[in-house]
């Protein structure tokens, strides 16, 4: 993400300054909001820091890829979180040790590690692939049909996870080799980062050098005029949804091993930090507009924001007020630049 170039003020009218404001306005917040945290905690720059952080905002970045697809398409997906926490709930109720006392499945065997990813990615796809035709097919708004999606799988989430042979209690005691894919290294870097690069380079490829992402950008700008140019808009909205599942399905297996145990409360919110990412990297909901360089850096900015405010010991609750604003402020200048340009 390049710098904004900041005007001159002999040079520049009041409109002029105004756009500027509009363009740059939410980068200028959270760089004002990093400085204040680097001069509090000098601390705060070191390379143990900047590993923890890339390493935290892997899986975010993999769900926001999911999400950024269907904001693209002027939609949103409040399943998100849930749809990852079943992915969770699955991938650790495959993968747990033998030895472990209190298994998921008592007689199942020791599987490939491909196995409960591929599962998991299958079935996130369906009930995401099931919220993409709701939304083409019956041109219910997103937002209601993920609503309706969001809480039906919060109850077949639950039901799975009561269902096991221990009851309901948080899964854990994961096969090492497991742990080691997830969270290990490879010549000195987390495996987690590795995923994430590969998943930004497959996701950058589809969306800027394949028909699918040319038809995802015509939809997302202009869906009636993509229809007249023989787009199968249809089609093209059920892929999204289910791409979007495959990647929250891959969110979800990394994220069980990341954090340790899973359980049916896995995922809650993250669908809303995703989306503040997508929306802070410049991925409107205007529609047609995005770039995987906007969610990248998206990601890495609220991340910075929240790992930083953890690193000066701020509460919590204020955390969530400052996330708030920032959201309200992204989303309120991505509507002056549509309103803009309308």
């Amino acid at each position: 993400m390049n710098a904004p170039a900041l005007p001159k003020l002999g040079s520049m009218t009041a409109q002029k300054w105004r756009d500027f404001l509009i363009n740059n306005g939410i980068y200028i917040v959270i760089f004002f909001i990093i400085a204040i945290i680097v001069i509090s905690e000098p601390g705060f720059i070191s390379i143990a820091v900047f590993r923890n952080i890339l390493t935290q905002s892997s899986v975010r970045l993999i769900l926001a890829f999911g999400v950024g697809g269907i904001i693209i398409l002027q939609g949103t997906d409040l399943s998100l979180g849930r749809l990852v926490g079943f992915a969770a709930v699955i991938s650790a109720s495959l993968l747990q040790r033998a030895d472990y006392a209190s298994r998921f499945y008592p007689d199942l065997p020791a599987l490939p590690l491909f196995v409960p990813l591929i599962i998991a990615m299958l079935v996130m796809a369906l009930f995401s692939g099931i919220n993409g035709w709701v939304v083409a097919r019956f041109k219910i708004h997103p937002f209601l049909a993920t609503l309706g999606m969001m809480i039906t799988v919060y109850g077949i989430l639950s039901i799975y996870f009561a269902s096991g042979a221990p009851g309901p209690q948080p899964i854990g005691g994961y096969d090492d080799r497991y742990t080691e894919a997830v969270v290990g290294e490879t010549l000195g870097v987390p495996n987690l980062v590795i995923y994430a690069a590969i998943v930004s380079a497959l996701v950058w490829v589809l969306w800027n050098k394949t028909t699918f992402g040319k038809n995802l950008y015509a939809v997302g700008g202009n869906p009636e005029a993509a229809e007249v140019s023989g787009v199968n808009v249809t089609h093209t909205i059920v892929w999204v949804y289910i791409l979007a599942g495959f990647l929250y399905g891959i969110g979800g297996f990394l994220e069980a091993a990341r954090i340790g145990s899973a359980n049916n409360g896995t995922g809650f919110g993250y669908e809303l930090d995703a989306i503040a990412a997508c929306v802070v990297g410049g991925i409107s909901f205007s529609g047609g507009i995005g770039k995987v360089s906007g969610a990248i850096a998206g990601v890495l900015m609220f991340t910075i924001i929240s790992y930083g405010m953890t690193f000066m010991g701020l509460d919590q609750y204020y955390q969530y007020i400052i996330k708030g604003v920032i959201i309200v402020v992204a989303v309120a200048l991505d509507n002056q630049k549509y309103l803009k340009k309308t």
